[in-house]
């Protein structure tokens, strides 16, 4: 069977389009308490995780899986097969061809709302100064941060996607020192 899964308490909003998944992995699935925003298009054998919200006109390509709190920006494009990280922000308009990590964008407000501390959301941002802003390559960042800073869930977290990624993972403007 082929299937399009919608959770409970999800609004999916006028011109929405929602394909149903392929022999690949027979099914699409969209969480609870989503936000699927006005003409935005979910292509086959994509899941969104509980509490995302989807944009006005994000085109989501084939075997996408986006991360429970991820939030996409409007008019976003996003490449087949990419894993979009949880509490991940990616701004309106982006062009997605590697895969963001858990927190990118880091979303303070909405990390607070989820009762995350000032002492995590700190730690997050630390790990991304590390990853984005140090000029090191991954591999050079994997290890400063295995080595310097504490292991949390959220440190392991983020560690684990980079090291799971497929595609690679999206690499910002910075160049900072």
């Amino acid at each position: 069977d082929s299937l399009a899964i919608i959770g409970d308490n999800t609004t999916i909003r006028e011109c929405v389009t929602v394909n149903r998944g392929t022999k690949a992995l027979g099914r699409t699935e969209i969480g609870d308490n989503c936000l699927i925003m006005a003409t935005a298009h979910i292509a086959h054998d994509c899941i969104i995780g509980d509490n995302a919200i989807v944009e006005n006109g994000v085109a989501l390509a084939g075997h996408v899986v986006i991360g429970e709190y991820a939030v996409i920006g409007g008019l976003a494009a996003i490449h087949q097969f990419i894993h979009i990280g949880a509490h991940a922000m990616i701004s309106g308009g982006s062009l997605v061809r590697k895969e963001p990590l858990s927190y990118v964008g880091i979303n303070s407000i909405g990390l607070r709302r989820r009762g995350f501390s000032t002492e995590k959301i700190r730690e997050i941002q630390d790990i991304y100064r590390i990853l984005y802003q140090k000029n090191y390559n991954n591999t050079q960042a994997l290890g400063i941060i295995e080595a310097e800073m504490e292991a949390t869930t959220e440190r392991d977290e983020i560690l684990q996607f980079i090291r799971n990624s497929q595609r690679g993972i999206m690499k910002g403007y910075f160049n900072a020192n």
